[in-house]
């Protein structure tokens, strides 16, 4: 009796030991990421108006690393100012992702009214041409595949 005992908290040490070991092993090879993935387009100018801020220029970044923002993303106009981190992870043409480039980009407009079209519909950032040359080479590509985090 002593021993089935025995047997039996043995066998449940080892069941919740590789359990332990197991969930150790996955988040090695499943980190865990709050990004999301979607598209991005590219528009030029004119860039004002825009929804967020009308005819003031000072509003864009000097770098003029800024988009618009999807109805995804949208949210009723919150997304106004907010700041993203933008991955290229794939295009249509192959090696079209300049490899390791990450840019912040700021939301000054809505993509549904902007001025300027974007070159592709549906898009969850429309990029401005700035920004969308700094994640394609050739930029002749009119959509990419995109990984994006809010930042602020």
């Amino acid at each position: 009796m002593k021993m089935s005992r025995i047997h039996q908290v043995s066998e449940s040490k080892l069941q919740k030991w590789l359990l332990l070991l197991s969930l150790s092993l996955l988040s090695i090879y499943v980190p865990l990421s709050f990004a999301d993935l979607g598209t991005a387009a590219r528009y030029s100018t004119p860039y004002l108006p825009t929804e967020c801020y009308g005819h003031d220029a000072t509003v864009f970044p000097a770098n003029s690393l800024f988009a618009a923002a999807g109805e995804g993303i949208w949210d009723n106009g919150a997304a106004c100012g907010r700041q993203y981190m933008v991955s290229c992870i794939s295009a249509n043409a192959p090696s079209s992702c300049v490899p390791g480039s990450t840019i912040q980009v700021k939301i000054v407009d809505r993509a549904a009214t902007a001025v300027s079209k974007a070159s592709s519909r549906g898009a969850a950032l429309v990029l401005s041409t700035t920004a969308f040359d700094q994640l394609v080479r050739p930029p002749s590509t009119t959509s990419i595949n995109i990984m994006f985090q809010q930042v602020s």
